[in-house]
């Protein structure tokens, strides 16, 4: 195991990740080791690449990922008339 020193933290990093540590229920250094070895076992980082800033731009990270898929899309009709609600069964009309 190999050991290191992490100089110039300021207060509030140090208070932030006593904190952290308290709510996972673990020392400073076992807290500061998890957040060590999670960032770097992350995907690494690819430049050009957006930040995802909510889950929809997440969702369009995840699926350019993917590959482009080629969808034929259907020809526009023209659009359908509007419904009929003047019939018996919808009571009587306004204008009556």
């Amino acid at each position: 195991m190999v050991s290191i020193l992490i100089r110039n933290l300021s207060d509030e990093t140090k208070k932030a990740l006593r904190i952290k540590a308290a709510e996972n229920g673990r020392s400073m250094n076992e807290e500061a080791r998890s957040l060590i070895v999670a960032c770097t076992m992350q995907k690494p980082f690819q430049k050009n690449q957006p930040t995802a800033s909510n889950w929809v731009d997440k969702l369009l990270l995840n699926l350019r990922s993917i590959g482009k898929a080629e969808l034929e899309l259907p020809p526009r009709d023209e659009a359908p008339p509007p419904p009929d609600f003047s019939g018996p069964e919808f009571g009587p009309s306004e204008s009556e």
